[in-house]
Formats: structure tokens, sequence, C-alpha cells
């Protein structure tokens, strides 16, 4: 349930909005200034509703000390104004407000007001958490994203006993790309190359992500070890399909190395101890000759691709 967080010293009047909010919001109430700014620090609430008829809003000091107060968060402020003051409404919109409403309430335009605002702070939210766990060159998630879902995934996997493959993908001499074509293209292959094994992982239990530089990380719930090196190996075929020219490579195509390992985690097994497992084996692939997938099965045999 959304948090509403109303200001005013009239405690009547805190009443009356809580019955007509109340039902479908988590109500806060705070009747002088110091609660009034300690609660709207906390970051908490998805809507604040201010009485302009308070003291401190005589030239809207309290409006502006809030506005300071939930910047980071950008919380929706909504004036409580009485009957027709289009002058204050019309300050307080300027200084940052987002709407008014008046006294004496009508219940179903109040709830409307208070009911979009509240929606348009959380698509707003929702946007920015998007932004900020989305990788911006190749328009896959990042690496944070990834701490937060491997983490899950790894415990679905314990609780449901399947497997889990975690596979690493390095794109193969990237670093010379970049000195031969600059960044700016570089930048457009690893888009590129993001964009060709993501449309290969689209199952609902397939997350990949950027995990840093020219490399890539997936984590895949389910599946036999063998189908999954089987589909990584198609994953690295499409990578080179894609006849990006690469001078600076003994294909003369972008390529990429792919390590990886299948398991089926057990309560107190750790996720980082499979982790550099993987990192192994794609230090082997690149090794052995870069363009190529080396896993690690359940049993801990390992499987190489045999290029021609």
């Amino acid at each position: 349930m959304q948090r509403v967080l109303i200001i005013d010293e009239k405690p009547e009047e805190i009443i009356n909005l809580k019955t007509i909010l109340e039902g479908e919001y988590e109500i806060t109430t705070a009747h002088t200034v110091k609660e009034a700014l300690d609660y709207a620090e906390t970051g908490r609430h998805s809507l604040i509703l201010l009485d302009t008829a308070m003291p401190e809003m005589e030239d809207f000091k309290l409006l502006k000390d809030i506005q300071e107060r939930v910047m980071p968060w950008h919380i929706p402020v909504l004036l409580i104004t009485e009957g027709s003051d289009t002058e204050r409404e019309e300050r307080g919109l300027v200084l940052g407000a987002a709407d008014h409403v008046v006294r004496p309430f009508y219940p179903l335009l109040l709830k409307t007001r208070v009911d979009t605002h509240v929606r348009m702070y959380q698509y707003r939210k929702k946007d920015e958490q998007q932004e900020t766990m989305t990788d911006q060159i190749t328009g896959v998630a990042n690496r944070q994203r990834y701490e937060l879902n491997r983490t899950l995934r790894w415990q679905e996997a314990v609780r449901l006993n399947v497997p889990v493959s975690i596979c690493m993908f390095d794109l193969d001499k990237f670093r010379a790309y970049n000195e031969q074509y600059g960044y700016p293209a570089g930048d457009k292959v690893l888009a590129s190359v993001a964009g060709a094994v993501s449309s290969k992982l689209k199952r609902s239990t397939d997350f990949f992500a950027r995990y840093g530089g020219e490399e890539f990380i997936a984590v895949i719930l389910g599946g036999e070890d063998s189908a999954v090196f089987e589909h990584m190996k198609k994953i690295r075929q499409a990578v080179e399909e894609l006849q990006i020219p690469h001078g600076g490579s003994a294909f003369q195509r972008i390529t990429v190395s792919i390590g990886g390992v299948t398991v089926v985690p057990q309560i107190g097994d750790k996720y980082d101890t499979y982790f550099e497992i993987v990192e192994n084996m794609l230090a082997e692939a690149k090794q052995s000759g870069r363009n190529q997938v080396v896993w690690m099965n359940k049993e801990m045999d390992k499987l190489k691709e045999h290029m021609d």
C-alpha cells in the first residue's frame, strides 16, 4: 500500500482527509513543522498533502523546506487551499507544488487527484529504477542488476533442486578493435553483440547482462548441461555471423569466447565458488585460440568445443 503524508495543524481536518483516503493508502500525519520535515526526509511517501493555512506557509517557507528534503525522490506535494485563492495556488505551483486541492473537499475529486499523482510518481520511480539497472550502451541489464539477480536465481535453484548455468562471454581482441576503429565503433559492436546474444536468451528463466568492459554474463535457471553447452555454441556462432570486420583478429571478424558451468546447487554451496570455475573456463577458451566454448558440466567434467 502506498504511503501519503498529510501535514495540517488542525486535527479535525486531518481526520476528514484520513476518512476519505485511509482505505486505499497508508496515512502518516504531521501536526508540526518538525514532524513534517522529519517524515518528509525519510523518502517513504508517494505523495504529500500540505495545508497552505499553516502559519509556516505565510511565505511558503515550509513548502520550500519540504521540497529540499524530498528532492532526491521528487515526491509530489499537493497544496490544500481555502476556496478560490488563485494567487496562493499560482505561487505554490511556481515553487514546485505538483497540484492543489480545495477545501471543502469533494471526496471523489480529492481521491481522483491523489490517485493520479501517486500513479504518476510510481511510474516515474519505476522508470528511474529501470534506467539505473540498464547498461546505457547495450540496452541490456547492467552489473548492478546482475548482482541482484544472481542471488535470487541461485536461491531459486537451491529451493527447486534444479540446474543453474553461469556463462561468461568475452569479445576477442576487443582492445585491439577499439585502438584500430575507435571507441564509438566499439560501442556499436558491444550493442550488436548484446542484441545477438539476448535474442537467443529470451526465456523468463534466462538472465543476461553486461558485466563490464567487453564482458557479458548470463545466469540460466533450468536446462541440462549438455543442452546449455550446445546453445552456447549456437550463440557463439551467431556473434561470428554478424560479420563485423576486425582486422586485429585472426578470424578477421568480431568473435566471442565463452566459459561456463552447470551445477545443481545445494544448501551451503557458494555462488562465488562456481563463478571462479566460469572464469577459469573462459580463460581456457581464450588460451586455446578464442572463438570457442569451454564448459564444466554437473559431474565437473569439461566440455570443449572442437573447432574446425
